[in-house]
């Protein structure tokens, strides 16, 4: 996956109020599914990882609150 940013970043985003909200809105409306896409993740497989996370991600809140991460990136 191109332009994946490095772990110091994505450690920096998870960290800030809008990556607090983003996490915790994500476990509370599909925890399996969130779990699933960091262990492909974690295992090299951006793209599945992308896909899974695709379905939670395309509520509005969701759209926010990434917009925000963008910002801040």
């Amino acid at each position: 996956m191109e332009n994946t940013p490095d772990m110091s970043q994505l450690m920096k985003l998870a960290g800030s109020p809008a990556g607090q909200q983003l996490l915790s809105m994500l476990q509370k409306s599909g925890g399996s599914a969130l779990r699933e896409a960091i262990d492909k993740a974690s295992a090299g497989d951006y793209a599945q990882a992308q896909k899974t996370l695709s379905g939670l991600l395309a509520n509005p809140q969701a759209q926010a609150l990434l917009k925000q991460l963008e910002e801040e990136a």
